[in-house]
């Protein structure tokens, strides 16, 4: 028997917000709901039974991302996913057999234009000669090229929330269809997934760059967060940029792409999330039709890099007409570490909402501030990465006054100047953000795909509220002295030319 979407809505919003010492014990009510396989090949897949007007939710979450770039293909993630978007070998294309011979020719004609560029003395009659070949190529592909039928495809189906995203640790893809329209879905992600093409994959390359150019070259925090990345992290790849440096982008080529495809997309990468009214075992059937078929793979490569100790505070300026920002990042621990859940409750204290102490100090009482947040994870949570403060001073307010207001901040709670009060609050309001969260088909598809695909198993989603309310104050004092030290801080400021100027000639 199917229950109304809001009693099923209101039965979650109870679990979550039922105190925690019970909470685990009501998952089992949630776990009704969800239906939970493996196909033989390896992929996994989570389908929540969850009555709503007749619209499904489908998230594809692959544990791939930013950091599983080879060096010199910084963006290469990002450019996949956009490739994912193109089609088929059967969607997108009026005769892909000969659509892929041109977009093979015209590959190994962008290779060789990039091996005499990169030589030691390049010859220019060599690259043009090159380049024509591949403009040549490229123009022929085209010819075959159906534009945006994918889309056009699920659209003309009522699919709506059609996006992808990739991050440092993931990306998924995802959108919503309706209920009589499932079935389409497991043809067409099966489809896109086991015959990825490299169509229009330079004018794709086109698009990143623009997407670079808009969201770090011209966009004041996108340089300062680009160049903060880069100095907080020796060694690790959360310090490379993610969208790409323009010379990678440049430099990464189709068969460069697929061989991060064949080597990083394998089956146990993936997880898909179904959630919304639908037939459980009718999932199930759909996805060994369409799924069941791919080849079984071997396990992805994972990072072994480990960034280092620091050795001692960085710092570092960047000087342009902007307005002034201040970042500062302190090295702490992944998601899965005893210590996340502190760090969690710490930033929340910290800057959560119109009472959190940033917010008071900074922003209300003392006007030093435009904005003050502070943040656990950054750039990622799968290895471990920074408590990140960011913060815009007010006019006429130094950057060092800015700086030292949270420092001060930091150290109140180093001594222990904190209440069971704002713990309390904290985690309230985290458990609050988990239900807003979970109240979309959408978001809980996101969320059960992400933990599953990272953690092993959705459930913490769940049971990660226990821990948060074993938190106490002790925990957030000895967090606070142990990772929110000098040594273990980068400091990056953009400030305005004409300040640093007018400091200049007063020193």
């Amino acid at each position: 028997m199917k229950v109304s979407y809001k009693l099923f809505s209101g039965l979650l919003i109870a679990i979550l917000l039922l105190p925690a010492s019970i909470f685990s014990q009501n998952l089992e009510t949630f776990e009704q709901n969800v239906t939970e396989f493996t196909l033989d090949n390896g992929l996994h897949f989570i389908v929540v039974e969850r009555p709503v007007a007749p619209v499904v939710s489908f998230v594809t979450f692959v544990n791939v991302g930013g950091v599983d770039e080879p060096a010199g293909h910084t963006g290469i993630a990002h450019i996949f996913e956009h490739m994912v978007f193109k089609g088929s070998k059967t969607v997108g294309t009026t005769n892909w057999e000969e659509e892929q011979q041109y977009i093979d020719k015209m590959d190994e004609a962008y290779r060789a234009w990039l091996d005499e560029k990169y030589s030691p003395n390049p010859d220019e009659e060599v690259m043009d000669y090159h380049w024509e070949k591949f403009e040549e190529y490229k123009e022929r592909a085209s010819e075959y090229v159906v534009t945006n039928e994918f889309d056009e495809i699920i659209s003309r189906e009522g699919a709506t929330g059609l996006n992808a995203r990739t991050g440092y640790d993931f990306t998924d893809y995802f959108y919503s269809l309706p209920q009589n329209r499932a079935e389409l879905w497991f043809s067409l992600e099966s489809d896109r997934f086991q015959n990825p093409v490299f169509r229009e994959f330079y004018e794709e390359k086109d698009v990143v760059r623009e997407e670079r150019r808009m969201g770090v070259d011209s966009d004041p925090f996108g340089r300062l967060r680009e160049e903060f990345g880069s100095i907080a992290f020796a060694a690790h790849p959360y310090g490379r940029s993610l969208i790409g440096w323009p010379s990678d982008i440049t430099a990464t080529t189709i068969k460069d792409t697929q061989n991060f495809f064949d080597t990083y997309y394998t089956n146990n990468n993936f997880t898909f999330a179904i959630v919304g009214d639908v037939d459980p075992e009718q999932m199930r059937e759909y996805a060994e039709i369409y799924f069941g078929g791919i080849a079984p793979t071997g396990d992805a490569p994972v990072v072994k890099t480990i960034e280092p100790q620091q050795r001692g505070e960085r710092r570092f300026v960047i000087e342009e007409d902007s307005q002034p920002i201040l970042m500062i990042g302190y090295h702490t621990v992944s998601q899965t570490h005893e210590d996340w859940p502190a760090l969690q409750m710490l930033s929340s204290v910290m800057s959560s909402g119109r009472t959190s102490r940033l917010y008071r100090r900074l922003v209300q009482d003392d006007e030093l501030a435009l904005v003050a947040q502070t943040s656990v994870g950054y750039p990622g949570t799968k290895y471990p990465s920074l408590f990140i403060a960011l913060s815009i001073p007010n006019q006429g307010v130094s950057i060092d006054e800015l700086e030292d207001a949270i420092y001060d901040e930091f150290e109140r709670v180093k001594k222990g100047d904190i209440t069971q009060q704002e713990l309390d609050r904290a985690i309230t309001n985290s458990r609050a953000n988990l239900v807003r969260s979970l109240n979309s088909n959408m978001g809980l598809a996101m969320q059960l795909a992400r933990i599953q695909g990272q953690q092993g198993d959705w459930r913490r989603l769940f049971t990660y509220v226990d821990e948060l309310q074993n938190v106490t104050l002790e925990d957030l004092q000895r967090v606070a002295n142990q990772y929110l030290v000098r040594e273990n801080r980068t400091v990056g400021r953009l400030i305005n030319r004409d300040d640093s100027e007018s400091v200049s000639q007063a020193q």
